[in-house]
């Protein structure tokens, strides 16, 4: 990331300053390769708006989202504890993710916990910066057709349906709708921890019947807001129809017509 400008917070704390935000990069944005390239195009959009933020670099552990699915509670209390531990000694108040497992799990079970923030999205974050005027959209990907997946922990658990959508169509392409979208919207197959064990037997794999739909209406690229549904999303692509859908994060999207 050479050519971006993130410091860690501890680095913050060295300057005796500190950041209004604490971009939560979580484990798939830090680890996995694909996802990887939607934490750089969201700090891209970050840069280019002059946000003062942060990360924990190597001092993030896992959300505890994952244990927590997976019935571990008491792996996800102690995940839980020693981030807010973290985050309190930097007296964090504010948290942006690009991960909508992250966005859940800190806005809604952290509290309990110590962790009281307020958490955004990271398409709330990029709207908020268009409505100050701090970030303008001049750019666009006219003549594509895209359709949107609602992540489940962003949209039913949380009722964000609106902004992503919103910020796709600056983009002035043609936003298709798949017959399930928004509360009924049909699950990529990663939740519940899915994401990290072979699927049970059954007619067909859940990414395998979401990709069908998605398909179905002809896109030119499927959107989505969570580094999880991209891959399952991705994967329905490369074995559905590989190499004729782009599978992109909202991030990305604008970063793209942007030309950042």
């Amino acid at each position: 990331m050479s050519d971006l400008q993130v410091k860690t917070m501890a680095e913050f704390m060295q300057e005796g300053k500190e950041p209004e935000i604490l971009f939560w990069v979580g484990s798939a944005g830090s680890f996995d390769d694909r996802a990887k390239k939607i934490t750089r195009a969201f700090v891209k959009i970050m840069n280019k708006a002059n946000v003062n933020f942060g990360v924990l670099g190597s001092e993030e552990s896992s959300s505890g989202d994952a244990a927590k699915r997976a019935g571990n509670e008491f792996l996800f209390q102690m995940q839980a504890m020693m981030n807010i531990e973290v985050m309190n000694s930097y007296n964090i108040k504010r948290i942006v993710t690009t991960c909508p497992h992250s966005f859940n799990t800190l806005k809604n079970e952290y509290k309990g916990l110590g962790g009281d923030y307020k958490v955004q999205h990271h398409t709330e974050f990029i709207m908020e910066l268009l409505s100050k005027k701090k970030l303008k959209i001049t750019k666009n990907i006219k003549g594509k057709k895209v359709t949107y997946h609602d992540p489940c922990y962003l949209g039913r658990a949380n009722n964000v349906y609106d902004i992503p959508r919103e910020l796709i169509s600056f983009l002035g392409v043609e936003l298709v709708e798949m017959k399930r979208s928004r509360r009924m919207s049909f699950c990529c197959g990663a939740g519940g921890s899915q994401m990290f064990k072979e699927p049970e037997k059954g007619f067909q794999d859940i990414n395998i019947n979401r990709t069908e739909e998605a398909l179905s209406l002809n896109p030119d690229i499927i959107a989505t807001g969570c580094p999880f549904c991209n891959t399952m999303m991705t994967d329905g692509v490369k074995n559905l129809a590989e190499g004729s859908v782009e599978v992109l994060d909202i991030s990305e999207l604008i970063a793209q017509a942007e030309g950042l």
